[in-house]
């Protein structure tokens, strides 16, 4: 399971294939050569091979491999499609209360002729960006922030975007000084009465609480190589076999795929991602992303707010109801000779 890095960027084991032959093509390019008519057909022919093998490695991966891939470090980060999507985005800082916690990112942005609030949560990329967002793990005043924010988003009737991407909320002493859990859950309580169109997204990690305080809303979708959990795989596997190299078989049980969250009825919809993953095309990660998010502002915004609540509550009631079906009665109904044989109950005496 062990990871690799190249002078070209990161790369899983999995992707190694994939990385050979595309090293021989970059050779090949930078190469001059009087049979110019040959070195271009030898590239055709390899590219042709990288683009088999992507599809042969990336349309079979397994939960895990997913999960490794929405940890990949060049992955686009939320910020990173706020960046890109949104038009004249004006940040706004601070939970009023204790302070501001760069692990959760709120502002005001345009899409198309929609003005929205954007929560979007941010692990950092440079070493000391990381440290500053608690490597994306929120703190109670993070989540604080967002709700404070999207009660002044329901003031104004704009509606709320937020974009997922945490391993899970601080699990800090200090943060469960602070009110970690009743941060979380008073979000979940007013996000789900919130009278305001909310759109939800996990670009990436999804896990635990971390994802729930900001994880209630309207419309719920995931990028393709995203995944959506109430623990880490390694944590479940160190639980269940006390090994966390069971992390594979763990992510396999738990059904976190986009792909199990769609057809568990957790979700929407699924985002597409380009082959590979969408840290090989980012440019065509956003395009995606902002389809979705510009189409879905279009339908919920020409929702009568009451008739949005009745439906944003139906959703969730439904999440996780199995309905077990009736026994069969017996159709025939019994002979004289099996009534006669059938043991009688003498009634109970009344108390």
């Amino acid at each position: 399971m062990a990871t690799n890095s190249n002078q070209d960027g990161f790369t899983y084991e999995f992707e190694l294939p994939i990385l050979k032959v595309e090293k021989q093509i970059k050779k090949l390019a930078e190469q001059s050569s009087s049979d110019q008519e040959g070195l271009s057909e030898r590239i055709e022919q390899l590219e042709h091979e990288r683009d088999r093998l992507l599809e042969d490695i990336f349309s079979n991966l397994t939960a895990y491999q997913r999960v490794r891939l929405a940890r990949h470090p060049q992955r686009p980060h939320p910020l990173d499609y706020v960046r890109s999507i949104f038009t004249d985005f004006i940040e706004l800082r601070g939970d009023r209360r204790f302070g501001d916690d760069s692990a959760v990112v709120t502002g005001l942005g345009r899409l198309d002729h929609h003005k929205a609030l954007i929560i979007a949560q941010y692990k950092g990329r440079e070493t000391n960006e990381k440290m500053d967002a608690n490597f994306g793990m929120p703190q109670p005043e993070g989540y604080r922030k967002a709700l404070a924010k999207m009660k002044l988003a329901e003031k104004f009737n704009l509606p709320v975007l937020c974009l997922i991407d945490t391993p899970g909320a601080a699990p800090s002493v200090e943060a469960e000084e602070r009110g970690q859990a009743m941060a979380i859950a008073e979000n979940i309580y007013t996000m789900t009465g919130l009278r305001t169109p909310i759109i939800i997204v996990v670009t990436g990690e999804g896990c635990s609480g971390g994802a729930l305080g900001i994880g209630v809303g309207d419309r719920f979708a995931m990028l393709e190589n995203a995944y959506y959990c109430v623990i880490s795989p390694e944590g479940c596997a160190a639980i269940l076999w006390k090994d966390g190299k069971k992390a594979p078989e763990a992510a396999q049980a738990l059904k976190l795929t986009a792909r199990d969250m769609l057809e568990n009825g957790v979700i929407d919809h699924i985002i597409p991602e380009p082959l590979g993953g969408a840290h090989r095309d980012p440019q065509a990660t956003t395009r995606a992303l902002e389809r979705y998010l510009s189409d879905t502002l279009d339908e919920l915004c020409a929702i009568p707010v009451d008739r949005l609540l009745e439906q944003r509550y139906q959703h969730y009631r439904q999440i996780g109801v199995y309905r077990i079906a009736e026994p069969e009665q017996p159709t025939e109904p019994l002979s004289a000779a099996e009534g006669a044989t059938a043991p009688s109950r003498t009634p109970d005496p009344p108390a």
